[in-house]
């Protein structure tokens, strides 16, 4: 008999009781994010330089928002960077189980 505890049970059952669902769910959006920003960019042919100045941000800011694995930035420069690729922000809250 198999005595494994996380035999039938989801990941995000084992990353909850490790504490880690949260950071890593966050990751995975900021990765989403940075990933459809690039997409956007290389589109449209922009470098970082003039996405940076469209934004009216530095480039070192630019960066930290297309560094998927940072994940603190702020919603004013994830709302900038949309503007300037022709996209909106929307977020939403939902509730846990």
């Amino acid at each position: 008999m198999n005595k494994n505890p996380y035999v039938g049970s989801s990941l995000d059952d084992l990353l909850e009781e490790e504490g880690t669902l949260e950071e890593i769910n966050l990751i995975a959006v900021k990765r989403v994010i940075a990933w459809q920003i690039k997409q956007a960019m290389e589109k449209r042919n922009l470098t970082k330089t003039q996405m940076a100045q469209q934004m009216n941000t530095s480039r070192s800011s630019l960066d930290r928002l297309l560094d998927p694995n940072n994940t603190s930035v702020t919603l004013d420069t994830i709302e900038r960077a949309a503007r300037v690729i022709g996209k909106r922000v929307h977020f939403e809250l939902v509730d846990t189980v």
